[in-house]
């Protein structure tokens, strides 16, 4: 499964495979927090590789009714050769970047935040902590669930899509 033309798929990266390919979110998918009113979004999530022992990741969410831009977030996936061990490396547009590491079990990615930094004039309430789930269902979907904690929040339901594959 390869998403640059012919470059084979590392095999460090073997146990992540399922996860490969653009994927549009259907239906919309739908925020909430403690703070905010819940929202409702659209969201393209592109995981590629290049033959390298890691993936590439990128999302891009947006209003789905005007099409306006609204969040962004790249980075990259690893495994820790040998094991089920997988770290999320990801920049966000509203000027956070975040480790998280956890662990893969078949078709599915479970990650916690280890180290959020932020930019020196980041908004409050900060984001102190960021939990996230992926997982491949039978019928080939792929579901995202985000929690998030802030400095005036505890770890709370954030985020939850469900994408349909475009490409692999």
């Amino acid at each position: 499964m390869s998403s640059a033309g012919q470059t084979p798929l590392n095999p460090a990266v073997v146990p992540l495979a399922w996860m490969l390919g653009s994927w549009v979110s259907e239906p919309a998918g739908e925020g909430e927090f403690p703070t905010i009113a819940p929202f409702r979004y659209k969201e393209e999530l592109v995981i590629s590789h290049v033959g390298q022992p890691m993936l590439n990741f990128t999302s891009c969410a947006s209003d789905p009714e005007t099409g306006k831009a609204l969040h962004r977030e790249c980075g990259f996936i690893q495994i820790k050769p040998g094991t089920s061990q997988v770290a999320f490396i990801c920049a966000q547009n509203i000027g956070v970047v975040e480790i998280e590491e956890g662990e893969v079990q078949g078709e599915q990615l479970t990650l916690t935040s280890l180290s959020l930094n932020r930019i020196s004039f980041a908004k409050e309430p900060y984001v102190e902590q960021i939990s996230r789930n992926f997982r491949l269902t039978s019928e080939g979907k792929l579901v995202q669930t985000v929690s998030m904690a802030t400095s005036t929040q505890p770890l709370a339901p954030h985020l939850h899509v469900t994408y349909r594959r475009l490409s692999s």
